[in-house]
């Protein structure tokens, strides 16, 4: 279970920076302080680590190969969220905005 580490770490990392409002440093300077939209609209917190996920790729020992790329499609992802004339580039594919489902094995005890 050790090589899920990595995997945890790059969730921890994203979600301490997604909080701090520090995700794409500096590429999110400028936008508001999102904290308030959190707690009001918080659906985009949800596609933001969708993002996040869908982007991450893993090779066969758990090693995350790339954090960075994560990291700025879901600030991209967030700053088109808050600045309307931002052109997120590349466009994202469908893909990347997928939301998927929980197991059913998952909430088992």
């Amino acid at each position: 279970m050790n090589e899920m580490r990595y995997i945890s770490g790059a969730v921890r990392q994203f979600s301490l920076w997604f909080a701090n409002g520090t995700i794409g440093y500096p590429l999110l300077e400028g936008i508001e302080d999102y904290y308030k939209t959190i707690q009001e609209e918080n659906s985009f917190v949800e596609q933001a680590f969708a993002v996040f996920m869908n982007n991450l790729q893993v090779d066969e020992m758990g090693n995350v190969m790339n954090y960075k790329h994560c990291e700025k499609r879901a600030a991209q992802y967030v700053k088109s969220y808050f600045d309307t004339t931002y052109i997120v580039d590349p466009a994202f594919e469908e893909w990347e905005l997928e939301l998927h489902p929980v197991s059913k094995e998952s909430y088992a005890y």
